[in-house]
C-alpha cells in the first residue's frame, strides 16, 4: 500500500438528455472524465475511447522504476493515441462522423529520484473541469477551452456577462480525430488530504464555484456527491453529470480500475 487516490464517483443522465455520453475512470493513481459529443451514439463512443485508451497508464503510474519525465510524456502522448483511435473508428463507421470528446485526467506518480515525493499531472482538453480543495481553499486547476473563456481572458466580457452568454458551450479545442491538438500538461504539487474533483460541464456549467466548494467540503464523500448531484438536478440538470471526488491518502490499496458512464456500458 502507498499514497494514492481514494475516489468516489457517479455518472448520471441529466433531466433533458435521453442517454449518457459521459465516461469516467477511477483508479488509485489515475482518474478521468470525458464528455462526448457528436450525437447520442457518437458521443458515447468517443468518450469511451478516451478513457479506455488511458486505462493502461494506471498500472504504469504505480511503478517506481520509471522516471517522472517518461510518465509525463506517456500521459501527454496518450492524447494523440486517443485522437488517432477516434479518427480510425469514425472512418470505419460513417454514422460516427463528427464525434469527439473532452478529457480531463489526473495522474498521481512518484517525483523523480525521490520516490517518496508525489506529483499530480493534469491533462486537459475541453470544458470539463478539475478543482482542488486544500484545507478551506478551493482552486480551479483546469482552464476551459471555450470561446467564452477566451472572451473572459481578453477582457471583452465581464464575469457577470458570461453567466448567460450565448457562446458558453462553444469549444475551441476538443479531441475530434483531426490531428490538430495542442495539449498542455500541468504538473501540480500534492499533499496528503488534498481533495480533487473532476467533472463534466453538466455539473460545473450549472453550479457556482461557491456551491461546488460547499459540496467538496462535506467530509463523507458519498454525501458530498449526493449534495452536488442533487443540487444540479434541482437547477434543471440540462446535461449529463459525471463527477469524481478523490482524496490523496498515504495508504491506499491498489484496486482494479473502474469505468463510469458510457464506458461502463460497453
Amino acid at each position: 500500500m502507498a499514497m494514492g487516490f481514494t475516489s468516489t464517483a457517479r455518472s448520471v443522465v441529466g433531466l433533458v438528455r435521453s442517454g449518457n455520453e459521459d465516461s469516467g475512470l477511477i483508479d488509485s493513481h489515475l482518474i478521468a472524465v470525458a464528455d462526448g459529443m457528436g450525437g447520442h451514439a457518437g458521443g458515447e463512443v468517443a468518450s469511451a475511447i478516451a478513457v479506455k485508451t488511458l486505462a493502461p497508464l494506471a498500472a504504469i503510474s504505480r511503478q517506481h522504476n520509471i522516471d517522472a519525465d517518461s510518465i509525463e510524456d506517456l500521459l501527454l502522448n496518450s492524447l494523440y493515441d486517443i485522437d488517432d483511435e477516434i479518427k480510425k473508428v469514425a472512418r470505419a463507421n460513417i454514422e460516427l462522423t463528427g464525434m469527439g470528446t473532452t478529457l480531463t485526467t489526473l495522474m498521481l506518480y512518484s517525483d523523480g529520484e525521490n520516490k517518496k515525493e508525489q506529483k499530480v499531472a493534469l491533462l486537459h482538453v475541453g470544458d470539463s473541469r478539475c478543482y482542488r480543495l486544500r484545507g478551506s481553499s478551493l482552486q480551479q486547476l483546469s482552464h476551459d477551452h471555450t470561446v467564452l473563456q477566451e472572451l473572459l481572458d481578453q477582457g471583452t466580457i465581464s464575469a457577470e456577462e458570461a453567466q448567460d452568454h450565448p457562446q458558453s458551450s462553444f469549444l475551441t479545442q476538443a479531441i475530434v480525430g483531426d490531428g490538430t491538438l495542442t495539449p498542455v500538461l500541468t504538473v501540480i504539487d500534492v499533499k496528503p488530504k488534498d481533495r480533487f474533483l473532476i467533472c463534466s460541464d453538466g455539473l460545473s456549467g450549472v453550479l457556482s464555484e461557491k456551491e461546488i466548494k460547499q459540496g467538496m467540503k462535506i467530509s463523507d464523500p458519498q454525501d458530498a456527491l449526493t449534495y452536488l448531484i442533487d443540487k444540479t438536478y434541482s437547477l434543471g440538470a440540462p446535461d449529463n453529470v459525471t463527477v469524481i471526488l478523490a482524496s490523496v491518502d498515504e495508504q491506499v490499496e491498489s484496486l482494479p480500475f473502474t469505468y463510469l458512464g458510457a464506458a461502463a456500458n460497453e
